[in-house]
Formats: structure tokens, C-alpha cells, sequence
């Protein structure tokens, strides 16, 4: 997929690659992996390494040992707790094995499950990282890097239900003995298909990646309830009231993500509350349906809770980028037009709007900064808060970039299409931010039709002197394209919107009579709107009656 055919995430807010790679470090599995890849280093046998079975996985004496430099010895989980850090070196890199030949090539038997193939040695390539004496620290870059390579396998194992859970409805798989008897398995008959339950997670990283970009309150660290993640998931659009067929599947989705989560949580790429074990339990027995049924109880962490980290952020950002998704970060617009920044930052949550027209704006005003367009990318976090705290070249200097900025801002927002009310309201909110310094910018538009009234909103608002009142056109005209920016935005299910027409008609005495003689391509639709959204009947009569007669009047 190429341009407009890709589709589109709204833009997040990373910390820098430094941050990121300190938490991918002090992730548990990857913390883990690294400590013992530095045990290979100084624990390796006389032959230069430590011996490995099939695959390069630790024989039991050695994770044993392995366990033991952890300090997980009095864990009862201490054998699989060690083995997933090892695997994780093994598929990351970190650890570089190689099998002898000869016990590999040997064709007679299989070799046992605990006996040596191979020797396992820590990557010299990454030694800065796992204890070589004279290499420095890899980049942030390259940490994550190798972060993202053993995500990719914890996924791929998240996505793959045990080997217990494949058999439990075929029967005969299990012997008298106990041990699976692999001739009696239907390999047709087992309930899984690798790449739907793949999709399945993808699904749900996805839908925690959209809440969290476009929640500011889960953005900051809030946690996500299991039941909102699982619904967001199967209810269907428009659903108000869930059949108890709609919330037994709820159930059994959270109980899919209960146990995916748990594996993930490990890498880092989650902060993870589990499901708890009574309901778990209760699920298990096959009550699936008392989960759903619960939903609404106050305690709802007993049902889970999940956030992805700023790291698992990071992780499925780069997942959706491979796979085609545009994933834009705030602070990539820094070096685009101002139309493309107005055109953008309505899919913007209020806090990284501000964040990205700062960087736009710290990119203009420093001192190497063009003011037309071309200048360097930036991050959210290069920006200095507004253009007036942007150093460089002196007062005078930055005061010039500023005016040059709110000039780009100002010839972007005009237009008479369909997207010009709401390239203005971003241009208001972009132009908050500039600064005093602004000024004579603004005054340059003062009897221009499109902007002459934001920019004496403007000058009202920061203490300019000689600000001319506007003419009462002007004001109808600014009336009519805010409200089209409102409803293009935020809809018509908004409180605040009716309070502004009910407002709007009561303060302004003949408001339709000379309303729908404004000369805006939106007049019709805005007086339709507030038809539909005055409480007053006869008023909201009248705004239809006005609403046609703009209409007839466009078409003349």
C-alpha cells in the first residue's frame, strides 16, 4: 500500500530512543537475559562456552545454575523463569550458538532431551552489552533493536496455545502412562489456527495503541479495564445494550487476553493487572458467562487491567509501520508546511496538538530556522514551550521569525473549501502559541474577510492596543465558520455546541433574518445544525426556514 491507500493512526507522543532503551533494559526478561548472557561470558567451560542441548537450550545443570545466578533458587518457577531469559538471549543474538557437528550430524538417534549439541557463547558483536571489557554500550538504537527481536518471539509464543490446552478436547491423546501418544494425534483435529490467533493479538495491541493515543488520561498512565479492551474488540459499532451472547464472547476474549498478557507482560511491552484467579476458575469450570455478567461491580480490577508502557508503545508503533500503518509521531511535522500542520492537527488529542505546534513553531524561530517550510524535523521534546522562548540571533531575530511563522500560519488558513473553517480553528490554536512577537502579522490581516476576525480575537486576547471593532458581516461571518469548525470536529453531540446556538440566537435580536444572508459556503449546513440543536421549537423552526433560504440563495 502506497499514500492515501495506507491507513492511518493518530499520532503519539515517544519518549526519546535514550529513555526507551533504559526500559527496555530494565524490562524483567530482557534484565534477565543480559545478566545471563554475562554468566556465559565468566561461567564458559574450558571449551569457551556453556554446553546446550536442541536448539540451544540450557541442559538442567546448567539451568540449575543459570536459576541460581538469577536469585530465583527458592522459586517454585525458577526452572521456566531462567529458561525463557536464556531463549530470549538465544533468539535475540545476544547469545551466539554453535552446534558440533558431529553430535548433530549423527543420524543413529535423535540426541536426548539433556544431552550437549553445542556450545553457546555471548554475540562479541553486542559484547558493550553483555560484559566484554573494552566495548562501550551499544546505541539506544541497537538496544532496541535487539528489544524488538525477542518481542517478535514472545509474541509468536503468546499467539501459541500449549500443547496441553491443543489436546485437551481430543481424546486417546494421553496414554495410561500419562505421556502423550503422538500416533493417536489428529493433527486436522486440533482447534487452532496460528495465523488467526497471530491476528488476534495484533488485534488487541492495535486497539490498546488506538485508546491509548487517543485517550490523554491513558496516555498519562491510566490503566485500561480487561472488560473495555475485550469489548473494543467484539462489540459491534452502535451496540448500545450487549446480548448475553455478545457478553459470554467478551468473556472468553478476556480470558484469551488474560493469558497472552501474562506472557507479554515480561518483555515490558505492558503493565498488566491479571484477571482474578476465583473468576479464573469460574471460567475454567465453564461459567464464562458470570464474567460478563459482573461487568459493572466496582471492583473492576478483579477483571484485569492493562496499559501499554511507553515502550510497548514504541513496540507496536514499529509493528504497524512494518506492516504498512501509518504511524506518525508527534513532532514529525516540525519540518512540513503550514497547511499540512493545520490539516493535521485535528486528529490530535489537546496535549500533543500543543506539543506538535510548538516543535513546528521552535523550528521556525531558532536560529538556523527559514521560516518557510523547509526546515529540519524535530521531536515534541525540541520544542521550547512557545516562540518566544526560542533562543538564537537575539530578541529582534526571533521576534522576525515569528512574524514569518504567523504569516505561513495566516496564508494557510484561508480558503473557501469545505476543510477552510477548520484549517482556522487550528490556526487559532497555533497562533496561541506564538507569542506576542506575532503581532504585526495579525494586524496584516485586520480587513481580510476569511481572518480579519480571528485575528481581532487574537489581539483582544493577548492586551493589544487599537484593536478595531469589527463590522457587524464580520462578525456573522466569524459565526458561521466556528460553528462549521465545531461540527466538523466534534459533531453535533456536544452540550457546550447547543449552549453556543442557544446563546448566539438570544444575544443577537433578528439572529436568522440576517444569518442566512452570510456569504460562507457553509451557511446552509451551520443553520441546519442549529436547528436540530436549539430546545426552543419556534427557534429552531426558524433556523430551518433560514437554512432554506441560504440554500436557495447559493444556487442562484
Amino acid at each position: 500500500m502506497t499514500g492515501d491507500d495506507r491507513p492511518t493512526m493518530p499520532p503519539v507522543r515517544l519518549p526519546s530512543d535514550a529513555e526507551l532503551a533504559r526500559d527496555a533494559l530494565a524490562a524483567p526478561l530482557m534484565a534477565r537475559a543480559v545478566r545471563l548472557t554475562r554468566w556465559a561470558r565468566t561461567a564458559a567451560g574450558p571449551e569457551g562456552g556453556i554446553p546446550v542441548g536442541v536448539g540451544g537450550e540450557l541442559l538442567s545443570e546448567q539451568l540449575k545454575q543459570a536459576a541460581a545466578h538469577l536469585g530465583l533458587a527458592d522459586d517454585e518457577d525458577a526452572p521456566a523463569l531462567a529458561a525463557d531469559a536464556w531463549n530470549f538471549a538465544v533468539d535475540t543474538g545476544l547469545l551466539a550458538v554453535e552446534e558440533d557437528e558431529e553430535a548433530s550430524g549423527r543420524d543413529d538417534a535423535e540426541p536426548s532431551a539433556d544431552e550437549p549439541v553445542g556450545l553457546a557463547r555471548p554475540e562479541e558483536e553486542l559484547a558493550g552489552l553483555t560484559g566484554g571489557a573494552e566495548d562501550g554500550v551499544p546505541a539506544p538504537a541497537e538496544i532496541l533493536e535487539v528489544w524488538r527481536d525477542g518481542l517478535e518471539t514472545v509474541l509468536a509464543d503468546a499467539a501459541t496455545p500449549s500443547f496441553e490446552d491443543l489436546l485437551g478436547g481430543i481424546e486417546g491423546a494421553v496414554g495410561e502412562n500419562g505421556e502423550i501418544d503422538t500416533d493417536s494425534i489428529d493433527l486436522d483435529a486440533l482447534d487452532w489456527n496460528p495465523e488467526e490467533e497471530s491476528e488476534f493479538l495484533d488485534g488487541a495491541l492495535g486497539t490498546l495503541y488506538l485508546l491509548t493515543v487517543g485517550d490523554p488520561e491513558i496516555a498519562a498512565g491510566a490503566m485500561v479495564p480487561l472488560p473495555v479492551l475485550a469489548a473494543s474488540m467484539t462489540v459491534p459499532d452502535g451496540v448500545d445494550e450487549p446480548s448475553d451472547e455478545v457478553l459470554e464472547e467478551i468473556s472468553a476474549v478476556m480470558m484469551r487476553l488474560d493469558d497472552q498478557l501474562r506472557i507479554l507482560e515480561p518483555t515490558g511491552i505492558v503493565a498488566y493487572h491479571p484477571v482474578d484467579e476465583a473468576l479464573t476458575q469460574e471460567a475454567e469450570e465453564g461459567d464464562e458467562a458470570a464474567l460478563g455478567a459482573e461487568l459493572d461491580e466496582e471492583d473492576v480490577s478483579r477483571y484485569g487491567m492493562v496499559r501499554l508502557t511507553p515502550l510497548g508503545l514504541h513496540g507496536v508503533r514499529e509493528r504497524l509501520l512494518a506492516a504498512g500503518v501509518e504511524a506518525p509521531l508527534v513532532g514529525d511535522l516540525a519540518g512540513s508546511g503550514a497547511d499540512v500542520l493545520l490539516g493535521s492537527l485535528p486528529a490530535y488529542t489537546e496535549e500533543n496538538a500543543r506539543a506538535e505546534i510548538e516543535s513546528w513553531l521552535a523550528a521556525r524561530t531558532a536560529a538556523d530556522g527559514s521560516g518557510d517550510g523547509d526546515g529540519e524535523g524535530g521531536t515534541a521534546g525540541s520544542a521550547g514551550g512557545s516562540a518566544e522562548g526560542s533562543a538564537g540571533g537575539g530578541d529582534g531575530a526571533v521576534a522576525e521569525r515569528t512574524v514569518r511563522a504567523a504569516r505561513e500560519l495566516l496564508a494557510a488558513a484561508r480558503g473557501a473549501d469545505e476543510d477552510g473553517p477548520v484549517r482556522r480553528l487550528s490556526c487559532q490554536q497555533a497562533l496561541s502559541l506564538a507569542g506576542a512577537a506575532a503581532e504585526p502579522a495579525l494586524r496584516e490581516v485586520l480587513e481580510d474577510r476569511q481572518l480579519g476576525g480571528l485575528a481581532r480575537v487574537w489581539l483582544t486576547e493577548h492586551g493589544a492596543a487599537d484593536v478595531p471593532q469589527p463590522d457587524e458581516d464580520m462578525i456573522f461571518w466569524l459565526t458561521v465558520d466556528t460553528l462549521a469548525a465545531q461540527l466538523a470536529t466534534a459533531g453535533e453531540e456536544q452540550d457546550e455546541l447547543a449552549e453556543l446556538v442557544r446563546g448566539l440566537v438570544d444575544q443577537h435580536t433578528g439572529f436568522f433574518d440576517k444569518i442566512w444572508r452570510v456569504d460562507h459556503p457553509a451557511t446552509g449546513e451551520v443553520l441546519e445544525a442549529m436547528g436540530r440543536l436549539h430546545p426552543d421549537k419556534q427557534a429552531a423552526k426558524a433556523a430551518r426556514k433560514a437554512a432554506f433560504k441560504a440554500r436557495s440563495r447559493a444556487e442562484d
